[in-house]
């Protein structure tokens, strides 16, 4: 044996990453060989998105947006390595009990990560425990290990030798690679995009609907180039949710449950709604999170069964006042019963323009209500509907400082380019973009330079109040030069925007979005 790598860092440091890596691994190809198992890293990132403070969550969404997933994932991973790396140190210090120890510990935190989510099971924690496993094994085979001392007989930690860390190490590192290839491999088996495919044919065999507008999204352009299309699509869509990883929820195994104060409770399957008379309908969803100016929001053409409906089926019981919604994923929130009740068309929705629903935007079902930011409506994966009192329930982020009804505001956002030629418009220059005053309509939208008059803009039709309208202003009296460009949005009753900045918290963004705007000749 070679006492020479005995307490060295780095090789501990090694040891400690490659018994994390295939810990990881082996948990993954549970997960892919077992149907409803989950790997540890995603409950334990995603207790740590649900104990994050609002001001994180805020500057994480601000600073990534949509990406901020991709960032959680990899902090959380980041996370998990580090310790792996300070047990390995551990084992080359000669503190194997410690080593073990923290290694039990990170595993028990990871089956408690899996058991709090909803639908705790005992096979939900199987990657956690092998993993676990794995990784203790890898540590007591390649790491330094105690023997008896042939001067006094005392047991010592002697050092490792070089040439078998190294093999071993090799050996672990294409096991890991290989493992959790195949894990992510049969993993995609549980993948919902067979099911998508099967409904989106059901959809499209059903023919059109006498309820369903026979109209082009074209129809509600103005065609300038830079602004937003009226419907976004699918994979373009704006994603804001607390789901670390994608829900994959089978068509035959959802179910949603309404209950609460109704007369009659309710349990729908995916088939019952197929069955029951359907709507599409254009609507236009925001995320309160979107800053003024922002891209947290977006036009589709949802399909899906009348909330309302069902809600009179189930029979509603004087003094509800909220629908409380919860996703598989046990995110919830609390939608006021008089906007769903009032005509408007919130609906179930199991399609987005056209097919089924992206899993990433609530494959299989989700909600959807015109006029209410996302936080207090849009659930996706919806598995269970609950009335209730206002004060009987606060749904995800009431308690981290949001206010508790959400109402979208009316907002104006520019999207034309900063910079413009005037001889590329045959010397008229066009500023335009989309504005929204979601179930109450847009009536105008104005423009102004350098905090000049307002002046107004042209603005295309519109399906229904509960869309964003595309806009335009085109004027040939500006000379080449910089110019400070504020646009505002009037309401359909004619109230304008507020003009006083608000953050986003508690209750959505607001004030004028303004850009620079560089005229050249």
């Amino acid at each position: 044996m070679q006492n020479g790598l005995y307490g060295s860092k780095k090789l501990g440091a090694v040891l400690g990453l490659l018994a994390t890596a295939v810990g990881l691994a082996a948990a993954e190809l549970i997960v892919g060989l077992v149907r409803g198992s989950a790997s540890p890293v995603v409950p334990i990132g995603q207790e740590f998105i649900d104990r994050t403070p609002k001001w994180l969550k805020d500057w994480a969404i601000e600073q990534f947006g949509t990406n901020d997933k991709v960032v959680l994932v990899a902090g959380a991973l980041i996370v998990v390595l580090g310790l792996g790396a300070v047990i390995g140190i551990l084992m080359f210090r000669g503190e194997r009990a410690s080593a073990f120890a923290l290694t039990s510990a990170v595993g028990v935190v990871g089956a408690w990560a899996v058991l709090i989510r909803p639908d705790p099971t005992l096979g939900k924690i199987l990657p956690t425990i092998v993993g676990t496993a794995v990784s203790l094994a890898v540590l007591w085979w390649l790491g330094p290990k105690p023997e008896v001392s042939e001067e006094d007989g005392r047991k010592v930690i002697m050092g490792v030798d070089r040439r078998q860390f190294i093999g071993g190490a090799v050996t672990i590192g294409s096991a890991a690679a290989i493992t959790g290839g195949v894990g992510r491999a049969l993993q995609r088996r549980f993948a919902v995009a067979v099911d998508q495919l099967a409904v989106t044919e059901t959809l499209q065999r059903s023919g059109d609907m006498s309820t369903v507008p026979n109209l082009s999204p074209s129809e509600f352009e103005l065609g300038v180039d830079g602004i937003e299309s009226f419907v976004v699509p699918n994979n373009n869509f704006y994603r804001i949710d607390t789901a670390l990883v994608v829900p994959q929820v089978q068509v035959d195994s959802w179910k949603l449950r309404i209950d609460g104060m109704v007369d009659n409770p309710i349990e729908l399957t995916f088939d019952d709604l197929l069955a029951r008379e359907q709507i599409e309908r254009y609507i236009t969803l925001s995320c309160v999170s979107n800053p003024v100016g922002g891209d947290l929001v977006g036009n589709a053409l949802w399909r899906g069964v009348r909330l309302k409906d069902i809600l009179e089926e189930a029979g509603v019981q004087d003094g509800a006042e909220q629908v409380v919604s919860r996703s598989i994923d046990g995110w919830t929130c609390g939608s006021p019963l008089e906007t769903i009740m009032d005509g408007r068309d919130a609906m179930l929705a199991i399609a987005m323009n056209g097919e089924a629903l992206p899993a990433q935007h609530g494959f299989p079902v989700r909600i959807v209500v015109p006029g209410l930011f996302g936080y207090v409506s849009a659930t996706k994966w919806v598995t269970e509907i609950r009335l209730t009192r206002w004060d009987e329930f606060d749904g995800y982020w009431i308690p981290r400082g949001w206010s508790k009804e959400g109402p979208v505001k009316t907002m104006a956002r520019i999207d034309t380019g900063r910079k413009v030629k005037k001889s590329d418009g045959g010397g008229a220059v066009a500023i335009g973009g989309v504005a929204w005053a979601l179930h109450r309509g847009i009536s105008q939208v104005q423009v102004r330079f350098d905090e000049g008059e307002w002046l107004d803009a042209e603005i295309a039709g519109v399906p229904s109040n509960d869309t964003w309208v595309q806009w335009v202003h085109r004027t040939g009296d500006l000379a080449p030069g910089r110019y400070a460009v504020e646009a505002r949005a009037l309401d359909g009753d004619g109230v304008p925007q507020p003009e006083t900045p608000a953050a986003v918290a508690p209750n959505g963004a607001q004030g004028y979005h303004r850009i620079a705007l560089t005229v050249e000749a």
